[in-house]
């Protein structure tokens, strides 16, 4: 089988399932069916990108389209439900993040996904692009010695309109604030570049917007290479930007960037001292691909059609969520130290990402 031989289908036609379709058909993958619940949306999104068939619910796509793949872009509240319907169906899934409103959620679908022998990717986009490669290859061989201290901050700004969908803002519908909403990309990233993670102390802040959620979180996050980061998600942040800084005993590495990162958007410091043949081995490939949904959407793909495991920019849909809902958890016990183990003790957090948030906003 080849990757243009599978038959995809979209579920949800909001803004992010534009960058789905727009991908596949770069890759040459035919759509042969859109749900969604507002079928003149549906209508002009298949006219758009050339789908085969429109339709009004996911069970009879799934049952007369029959796609081979299906991309879940629908709102968090109903992406668990939507996965598990789709891989009980024996149909790899593409679900946009978060991938679900809890870790209990995930669990089933990566269930469903094991006991129905298909695939189940998460978009994690920003793992992916020769540099984010490259630079991950580098720290995991030793290359720049031992991390040490790194910082992730997920910087953007939502007004309050923002928060105005129903959904938004509420644990019920969108599972969490920021943190999980937005800040979970640069997370991911961060993992993808340090591996695994041993603590968590978090906190979740409302400073500004009306939402249930937080509007802001900050956590400290240990890991197993004895790296320290320190991370802060905002949604009320004017000058946008999504950076990570790493220092290793060799260099600093740093990705500064907003939804999508580049050659340009890295740069790999030496320490004083280094040898200049050594700091040349670093330099980032010659060919550049930069990050965004089609390098994952080809490799995944090349996957499906081969039967093979997934690449690593589509493993692990856990990981960040993990983390994630530790800063939840920690914030939930009052800052508290929170380990993978502890964690999976939380079995309120493990069901729901609802937490205390402490309020600063004047007046409230």
């Amino acid at each position: 089988m080849t990757t243009t031989s599978l038959r995809a289908a979209i579920v949800g036609t909001g803004a992010i399932a534009h960058a789905h379709a727009e991908s596949l058909r770069e890759l040459g993958v035919p759509i042969v069916g859109v749900a969604d619940q507002v079928r003149e949306a549906a209508e002009g999104f298949a006219e758009q990108f050339g789908a085969e068939a429109v339709y009004e619910d996911l069970g009879t796509m799934l049952a007369e389209a029959r796609p081979d793949v299906l991309h879940v872009c629908t709102p968090p509240v109903v992406h668990a439900e939507q996965a598990v319907a789709a891989l009980d169906a024996g149909v790899h899934v593409v679900c946009e993040k978060p991938a679900a409103l809890s870790l209990a959620q995930l669990d089933e679908m990566t269930a469903a996904a094991e006991r129905n022998d298909r695939r189940l990717v998460v978009v994690f986009q920003q793992r992916t692009g020769t540099a984010a490669a490259h630079v991950q290859s580098l720290l995991s061989s030793g290359a720049f010695g031992r991390t040490l201290v790194a910082t992730c901050q997920t910087l953007w700004y939502r007004d309050p309109a923002y928060f105005a969908v129903p959904w938004r803002g509420k644990w019920a519908t969108e599972g969490g604030g920021p943190t999980l909403g937005h800040g979970i990309h640069q997370i991911d990233l961060l993992a993808w570049l340090l591996g695994d993670w041993t603590s968590v102390r978090g906190d979740l802040w409302r400073l500004d917007r009306e939402t249930e959620t937080e509007d802001v979180s900050t956590a400290t996050v240990g890991f197993a290479n004895g790296a320290v980061a320190q991370v802060i998600t905002s949604a009320v942040s004017p000058r946008e930007t999504s950076s990570i800084r790493i220092d290793t005993e060799k260099a600093t590495i740093t990705v500064d960037h907003l939804y999508g990162h580049g050659h340009d958007h890295w740069r790999i410091t030496p320490a004083p001292g280094i040898d200049e043949a050594e700091v040349a081995s670093w330099v980032l490939p010659g060919v550049e691909e930069p990050s965004g949904h089609l390098p994952l959407l080809r490799d995944a793909y090349a996957a499906f059609a081969s039967g093979d495991e997934l690449p690593a920019t589509a493993t692990a849909p856990g990981r960040s969520f993990e983390l994630v809902t530790a800063i939840y958890s920690s914030a939930a016990h009052d800052g508290a130290l929170v380990t993978p183990e502890s964690l999976r003790e939380d079995a309120a957090r493990l069901t729901s990402l609802e937490s205390p948030v402490t309020e600063r906003r004047p007046g409230a």
